[in-house]
């Protein structure tokens, strides 16, 4: 016999023995117009009004007849078979292998990435840019990698400070950045196990170890720029030497103070230190004055004295007539020609003595 006989076989006494069962409409087994109950509540399950009544098994029939057009001939569960009794399950499994495969397998590489390829969990080849394909996961697996990305790293994080010593044996408090970027992936990945933990490291090692080579004066002031180179060369040369596949793109100090607790104290001594530079600088600048003037008459009377080495009767009475007239020019003259003259009437004298009580009456006010 077939067993999808059996089992309509079975489902059928299962559902009789249901709908035999009292309920609250009475015996199943009733002609579906009340009459075994004693007039109570027509029976859902039983015959449709005006029809035969035929007791609890035409009620049952038509329940199966619904069951049988909802599930294409007895009820069973699961997922319907294909047409010839075959099961949908070996073509699901093929459409889900296939459908995995062509997404662990195609890769698309950006222009500013590059692919690192594991098989097995060991590296196997680097994927430039464009489409690559490779084995379905987990045989083989692709991480992706921003190389061209510069990424920073800010030392220290926060407000905190970064005390350091300096040559002169004084402290600063130093903050500033690191920015680097990947230059191989495949040695970023697998040769250091905390790349960037490792670059914050190294760059506080180099920092401090080029801080030690200068002043406070200088850190703080104008030897910056070759500070950051030197903890530069000296974190790439680290880096290489650790295979961590980085290039350090720049350092950059951002911050260069004593600790806050002299900070205050700092910044007078500083500012008495600027003061006493500019006097120096104005003190250097009136000596030079004096200096190129000095040089200007040495000059010009080495000039006279050739001159007068020349022709010195002639020189000496040209030097003679020059003085007279510079000193002369600077004080009040009376000149007398001769006998009978009219008597000179000293006018610059009147004119100061005039002036005199008006600059007075001034004074008092």
């Amino acid at each position: 016999m077939d067993k999808n006989f059996y089992g309509e076989a079975r489902h059928r006494s299962i559902l009789g023995a249901i709908l035999n069962m009292a309920g609250p409409w009475g015996n199943n087994g009733d002609n579906g117009n009340g009459g075994g109950n004693g007039g109570g509540p027509r029976n859902p399950w039983g015959s449709p009004a005006g029809g035969p009544s035929g007791g609890g098994r035409k009620g049952a029939s038509s329940l199966e007849e619904l069951f049988k057009r909802g599930t294409g001939g007895g009820f069973k569960g699961g997922i319907p078979k294909r047409p010839g009794g075959r099961s949908w399950w070996p073509l699901m499994a093929i459409a889900f292998v296939i459908l995995w495969v062509l997404l662990t397998s195609i890769h698309r590489v950006s222009p500013q990435e590059r692919g690192v390829v594991t098989f097995l969990g060991s590296y196997s080849r680097t994927l430039q840019p464009g489409l690559h394909f490779s084995l379905p996961t987990p045989l083989e697996q692709v991480t992706k990698l921003d190389v061209e990305e510069i990424r920073t790293i800010d030392i220290p994080e926060g407000e905190s400070e970064k005390l350091i010593l300096t040559g002169d044996q004084n402290i600063v408090d130093l903050a500033y950045s690191v920015r680097w970027n990947i230059k191989a992936p495949e040695l970023f990945l697998f040769q250091i196990a905390e790349p960037e933990e490792t670059i914050k490291e190294v760059a506080e090692a180099s920092m401090r170890a080029a801080v030690a080579n200068f002043t406070l004066d200088d850190t703080i002031g104008s030897e910056r720029s070759e500070i950051e180179q030197t903890v530069e060369q000296n974190m790439q040369r680290l880096l290489d030497s650790y295979g961590a596949g980085v290039v350090i793109r720049g350092i950059a100090i951002k911050k260069a103070d004593p600790p806050a607790a002299v900070n205050d104290a700092f910044k007078e001594v500083s500012a008495a230190q600027q003061t006493a530079q500019t006097y120096l600088n104005e003190a250097r600048a009136y000596a030079q004055q004096l200096t190129a003037q000095a040089q200007g008459e040495s000059a010009a009377f080495d000039k006279v004295y050739e001159e007068y080495r020349l022709a010195p009767r002639v020189t000496r009475q040209r030097m003679y007539y020059e003085t007279m007239e510079r000193v002369l020019s600077k004080v009040d003259k009376t000149i007398v020609e001769a006998r009978g003259v009219t008597p000179y009437l000293p006018l610059p004298e009147i004119r100061k003595r005039a002036q005199q009580p008006a600059i007075t009456t001034a004074e008092g006010k």
